[in-house]
């Protein structure tokens, strides 16, 4: 298949418009957005996406899940879409481009073939998926999920939001469930354009990263308990301090992701303390662990030496400990065609890039176990994602459209 000539642009400027439009739905308190999944921002969000994409000729499908599918026809009838695109729906405090970069830019694909007039062989489809940050309704990546046959659709329906208002019902409210069934499109390809969500990009003068591999993950949830007692009478001799407990178990986490460098990483971002109060030692700490790296072998060996430790730990302190896995995936390595598609882009365009590993889960992780994926990835500043500070720029945002219209529209060939 012939590569686009290198002069085969996207319209910044348009593309850059399209962001701050949409920016306009469902705006945060400081400067980003909040329009999670299935309030009315996110209907409101949907239609504006529907109406530029009939706009542009395309006609738009949409299955059970909510899923959107924007199609620009192809020659070839019998050829499978390739398909493009990542999700609207926010963070609480979200901003402007995660998720809503990648759809708006292949909205932008098909516009500016549009206005080159140029044709391909396989169809283009622009997608929206539904509920891929899970902050209002959990796990994350949920639509693409039951797309990819990770999740039934009807365990979907009945997951409830901190106000018991079930994800079916909420979809059928807004007016955005479809009657295709979830899972049953083929696709030639995927590909997926995101903010980095990192900081290696902007730290190294990257224009462009080249998604080699998704990380795995593994959610273990701790529960460590002691004796809640009064933090001015008890001996120091006589306590089972499960604060106590937890903070050595956390430094174990730090130093196990340090032990498995260069690409491991772990923390504990949940943590609750019982009873919480000034003046009494915690009797009880729930926590989660999360450790990730593009290795399963690694992700494995690092959740035995937790456990291994952990237990160890409470067993000197006098403390009782139970571990429950909450969660988790396994590494992605993407489609090496693809990979190479988005490189050669990159390359014809004259941006500079780097093959990158994603350390957060993305539709395309999901995607990828149903069709060839790649994923495309701009810096943004200082890192910073899931917060309304969220920034990029209008050069990096056209560089990673451009690397996107390169590489789809290569997978797509042009009928000359």
């Amino acid at each position: 298949m012939a590569a686009p000539a290198a002069n085969m642009k996207i319209n910044g400027e348009r593309l850059w418009e399209s962001l701050m439009d949409m920016a306009k739905i469902g705006p945060g308190v400081a400067g980003g957005n909040n329009r999670q999944t299935l309030t009315d921002e996110d209907g409101e969000g949907r239609a504006l996406f529907q109406k530029w994409c009939e706009a542009a000729g395309c006609t738009m499908g949409l299955d059970q899940m909510g899923n959107m599918f924007a199609r620009r026809e192809g020659t070839d009838p019998d050829a499978l879409p390739v398909y493009v695109g990542s999700h609207l729906d926010t963070q609480p405090t979200g901003g402007k481009y995660d998720g809503v970069l990648g759809v708006l830019g292949g909205l932008e694909i098909i516009r500016t073939l549009n206005d080159l007039d140029v044709k391909t062989k396989h169809p283009i489809v622009v997608t929206n998926w539904t509920n891929e940050e899970g902050t209002r309704y959990a796990p994350a990546m949920l639509s693409s999920g039951v797309f990819a046959g990770m999740h039934t659709q009807k365990w979907a329906y009945n997951i409830e939001d901190a106000e018991g208002k079930k994800f079916g019902d909420e979809l059928k409210r807004i007016g955005w469930r479809g009657e295709e069934e979830v899972g049953a499109r083929k696709m030639h390809a995927f590909f997926e354009l995101h903010i980095e969500q990192g900081p290696i990009l902007e730290a190294e003068g990257k224009e462009i990263g080249v998604v080699t591999h998704g990380q795995g993950l593994s959610w273990t949830q701790v529960t460590v308990t002691g004796k809640d007692s009064h933090t001015g009478s008890t001996p120091m001799p006589m306590r089972k301090n499960a604060g106590l407990g937890m903070a050595r178990m956390l430094d174990l986490v730090d130093q196990i992701a340090w032990s498995h460098k260069p690409n491991a990483v772990g923390a504990a971002g949940h943590i609750d303390v019982y009873p919480n109060s000034r003046n009494v030692i915690p009797g009880k700490v729930v926590f989660t662990v999360d450790f990730r790296s593009p290795d399963i072998a690694v992700i494995k060996a690092m959740e035995n030496e937790f456990r291994n430790g952990a237990s160890q730990i409470a067993g000197a302190m006098g403390l009782g400990i139970v571990f429950e896995k909450v969660g988790g995936f396994d590494p992605v390595t993407f489609d090496e065609k693809c990979v190479s598609a988005v490189r050669g882009a990159a390359e014809r365009l004259g941006y500079s890039h780097r093959d990158i590993i994603s350390g957060a889960g993305h539709d395309a992780c999901w995607i990828n176990r149903q069709a060839p994926t790649a994923m495309v990835m701009c810096p943004c500043v200082d890192g910073l994602s899931h917060n309304e500070a969220e920034e990029i720029s209008k050069e990096w945002a056209t560089a990673g459209a451009d690397v996107l219209l390169h590489a789809v529209v290569e997978t797509a060939e042009i009928v000359e």
